[in-house]
């Protein structure tokens, strides 16, 4: 089976809009002292959490991510390869540039830790460019899941996502009633794991026709207007400060409705897409997206912060009052900057991220053997790092987190370690097959 295109559109469209999201939802401004602020556009002007509802996509990320995962597996499965090789391959594909990503944002955070730089501010820039870190330990941990979950699938079908679907409304309902936050933690993998396990289902043809994505998408619909309308739940699918319950943190059962929503709606648009995706015009602007779709993910607030120091901190971007029209209006030119400028670091990164992920194939290409006692502890070490990251940012109180920082270094050294180095007879990937293992890694 070749590779879908829509499976890839699906992941390009949601890194975009990700993307977009943020950018959207970024504002600056100078207090009353001057000192230059960010507030929070959801909570501050509370109408725009109704936006959420187009910009959290990242269901389809998850469902796309669980049908590349299946055909993905059952290959290897086929060629007799094992669980080991395969997580530890699309652990590598993530943490590489991950590890860059991290090892540079640290980098500059002790830079400007040593000269003194207000440990408020360094602790904002920090907190932003943690805000996506959310994703990757969750989708490390499904991954890692993916021959378990793929074997529960072989031999329960659509049954699973349905269990995991129930298991997580209990949780919710804990958290909700009896207030246990540590219950819900569970959401996260099972709430995305739902949508990762019916990219199985969609792969193996298990969600064909019109009324199965039909009932999916007006259903989810009506239970998510249900919970939020009469319902404790709000409408924003972006976290919102001092709001409980949350709908992503953890993720609650109004996001689970959301996301079967979602799905089935993708669903049902996938005929129509996939005809026009067949054209070739349109090919050439999407396949580049999915071929640079880490990259984009991880470094897209970094653009925030070269236009706050270039515009705002220098006095030369106008500042109308917030939700006003003039503000509105200022949205579009602030996305085309901000575009602009992440197109310039992807096109600097991108060979940096290639040639990281070219040299490691050389050392250490990908035909065993496999050291299983290096990589899961290794995952285990990077998952606890990157949690830590994701919640509390590169700088908390201004300063470097050295614990998080040494349990990412070593996690993903023990994981990288976990193939042998190769020797004269080994073979190491083609040009074309190390270009690709990035935008595998989703």
């Amino acid at each position: 089976m070749g590779r879908d295109r829509y499976v890839d559109f699906l992941r390009a469209w949601a890194i975009v809009l990700v993307v977009l999201g943020h950018w959207l939802i970024t504002v600056l401004a100078h207090g009353p002292d001057r000192a230059l602020g960010a507030p929070e556009l959801l909570a501050t002007v509370p109408w725009t959490q109704w936006l959420t509802l187009l910009f959290q996509i990242m269901p389809l990320f998850f469902l796309a991510g669980g049908h590349a995962a299946a055909g993905s597996w059952a290959r290897t499965r086929a060629a007799g390869g094992s669980a080991t090789g395969w997580v530890g391959r699309r652990a590598v594909r993530l943490l590489l540039p991950t590890g860059l990503y991290s090892g540079l944002v640290l980098l500059a955070v002790g830079l400007c830790e040593a000269v003194g730089v207000d440990p408020g501010t360094l602790a904002l820039v920090g907190w932003a460019m943690a805000m996506q870190f959310w994703f990757l330990p969750v989708y490390l941990l499904v991954s890692a899941l993916t021959p378990l979950l793929h074997a529960a699938h072989r031999r329960w079908g659509l049954a699973v996502p349905v269990v995991l679907g129930a298991v997580a409304v209990a949780a919710d309902t804990l958290v909700v009633t009896v207030h246990a936050p540590f219950v819900g933690l569970l959401n996260y993998v099972l709430v995305w794991g739902v949508a990762y396990q019916l990219g199985f289902c969609w792969r193996d043809g298990l969600l064909t026709g019109r009324r199965l994505p039909a009932a999916m998408a007006v259903g989810g619909g009506l239970v998510f207007a249900a919970l939020v309308g009469l319902g404790p739940f709000p409408v924003s699918l972006i976290l919102v400060t001092g709001q409980t319950p949350s709908n992503t943190n953890p993720p609650s059962v109004a996001m689970l409705a959301w996301a079967v929503a979602q799905v089935g709606a993708c669903l049902l648009a996938a005929p129509a897409l996939r005809r026009l995706l067949e054209r070739e015009r349109v090919w050439r602007v999407v396949r580049p997206l999915g071929g640079v779709s880490m990259t984009l993910y991880l470094w897209h607030m970094l653009p925030v912060l070269i236009a706050a120091a270039a515009f705002y901190l220098t006095g030369l971007a106008p500042e109308p009052a917030l939700n006003s029209g003039s503000w509105w209006a200022l949205r579009l030119p602030w996305l085309l900057v901000l575009g602009a400028l992440l197109a310039v670091v992807v096109s600097a990164l991108r060979p940096l991220e290639g040639a990281l992920v070219a040299r490691y194939e050389r050392i250490r290409p990908d035909t065993g053997p496999y050291r299983a006692r290096l990589l899961w502890p290794g995952l285990a070490a990077t998952v606890l790092a990157l949690i830590r990251f994701a919640t509390r940012g590169f700088a908390e109180d201004g300063r470097v987190p050295v614990l998080a920082a040494v349990g990412l270094v070593l996690g993903t050294a023990l994981v990288l370690l976990h193939r042998a180095p190769g020797g004269h007879g080994s073979v190491p990937r083609r040009p074309a097959e190390t270009e690709g293992a990035l935008e595998e890694a989703a």
